[in-house]
C-alpha cells in the first residue's frame, strides 16, 4: 500500500511542469505571460519611460544654464517664444499704420513700444531702449521708415523710406556719359554706344541688387535677429505716389560711387 502511495505522490518537478502547463481554458496573454522570459518583463522600456528621462535631462539643463549665465534657462539664447512682448503681439495680430501714427511709437512715450520700419515692415526693438530711445545713438531711426538711409548711410537728409535712385551709388561715374566718339568712323561709333549702353543697363541692374542685398541684412537683424530680441509686428499702410518727387542721391552716397568699372567689385 505505502508503494502504490509513493507512486501516486507528486514530486516538486511535476508540480512545477504542472503550473507551467497552459490548459485550454487560458487566454493567449495568459499563454504568453508563462512563456515570456522572466528577465525580459522586468526589463522592458516604454515611451513613458523615455520622455521622463529626457524630461529630467532638460529641466537639468535648464537649471544648471539659469545658475550659470544667472539670466537664460537655454545657455544665453532667449527665443522670441520667452519674451512677453512677443506673445503679447502674436496674441494681438499685425498692425497697419500710417506714417503720422508710426512717429509716435519713438520712445518719448514711455506707455508705448519702440518701432521702426524697413521696406514698410514694422519692427518692435524695444529691449534695446538705449539705442533707439530718447538719448540713444540710433533713436532718429525710430518712429519711422528710414530705409533710405540704412542703405546710404545718410542719416539726416535720408531718414525716409523711398528707395529710388539709391542704386546709383554702386554705379561707376564713367557709365554716366555716353563715350566720344565724334572722330571715329560711324560702325565703330554705333558699337561703342551700344556697349556703353548695355554697360550701363548692367551696372544698374547690379546695384538695385546690391541695394535688395543690404536692405535684407537689415531685416534679418530685426526680423528675429539679435537673439531674438527684436521681431516683426506689423505694415506701414501708404497711398500711392506716398514717395514724392525722386530725390537726388545724397553727397556722402555720391562722394562714393566708383569712378570706373575697373572699381567696381
Amino acid at each position: 500500500m505505502a508503494d502504490s502511495e509513493l507512486r501516486l505522490r507528486p514530486t516538486a518537478s511535476s508540480k512545477s511542469k504542472e503550473i507551467l502547463t497552459p490548459t485550454s481554458s487560458d487566454s493567449e496573454e495568459e499563454v504568453a505571460k508563462i512563456h515570456r522570459p522572466e528577465s525580459l518583463s522586468r526589463t522592458r522600456i516604454t515611451v513613458l519611460d523615455v520622455l521622463r528621462v529626457l524630461g529630467g535631462l532638460l529641466l537639468l539643463s535648464c537649471t544648471l544654464s539659469y545658475f550659470i549665465t544667472n539670466d537664460s534657462i537655454f545657455w544665453g539664447h532667449r527665443p522670441s517664444f520667452t519674451r512677453p512682448a512677443w506673445l503679447k503681439a502674436r496674441v494681438r495680430g499685425p498692425l497697419f499704420l500710417t506714417e503720422a501714427e508710426l512717429s509716435k511709437y519713438d520712445g518719448t512715450d514711455p506707455t508705448l513700444p519702440i518701432y521702426l520700419a524697413l521696406n514698410s515692415s514694422i519692427y518692435d526693438v524695444s529691449a534695446s531702449p538705449h539705442f533707439y530711445g530718447p538719448g540713444g545713438s540710433y533713436h532718429f531711426f525710430a518712429g519711422r521708415d528710414a530705409t533710405r538711409a540704412f542703405v546710404t548711410g545718410c542719416f539726416e537728409e535720408d531718414l525716409n523710406g523711398d528707395l529710388r535712385g539709391v542704386e546709383e551709388m554702386f554705379v561707376p561715374l564713367e557709365l554716366e556719359e555716353q563715350p566720344q566718339t565724334r572722330n571715329i568712323p560711324e560702325g565703330r561709333a554705333r558699337t561703342a554706344r551700344g556697349r556703353w549702353k548695355v554697360d550701363r543697363e548692367k551696372a544698374y541692374r547690379k546695384g538695385r541688387e546690391q541695394v535688395k542685398a543690404m536692405v535684407e541684412q537689415w531685416r534679418q537683424t530685426f526680423d528675429g535677429g539679435k537673439e531674438g530680441k527684436y521681431f516683426w509686428v506689423g505694415t506701414v499702410k501708404r497711398e500711392e505716389g506716398w514717395e514724392g518727387p525722386k530725390k537726388l542721391l545724397c553727397e556722402k552716397a555720391a562722394m562714393g560711387r566708383p569712378k570706373t568699372k575697373a572699381e567696381v567689385v
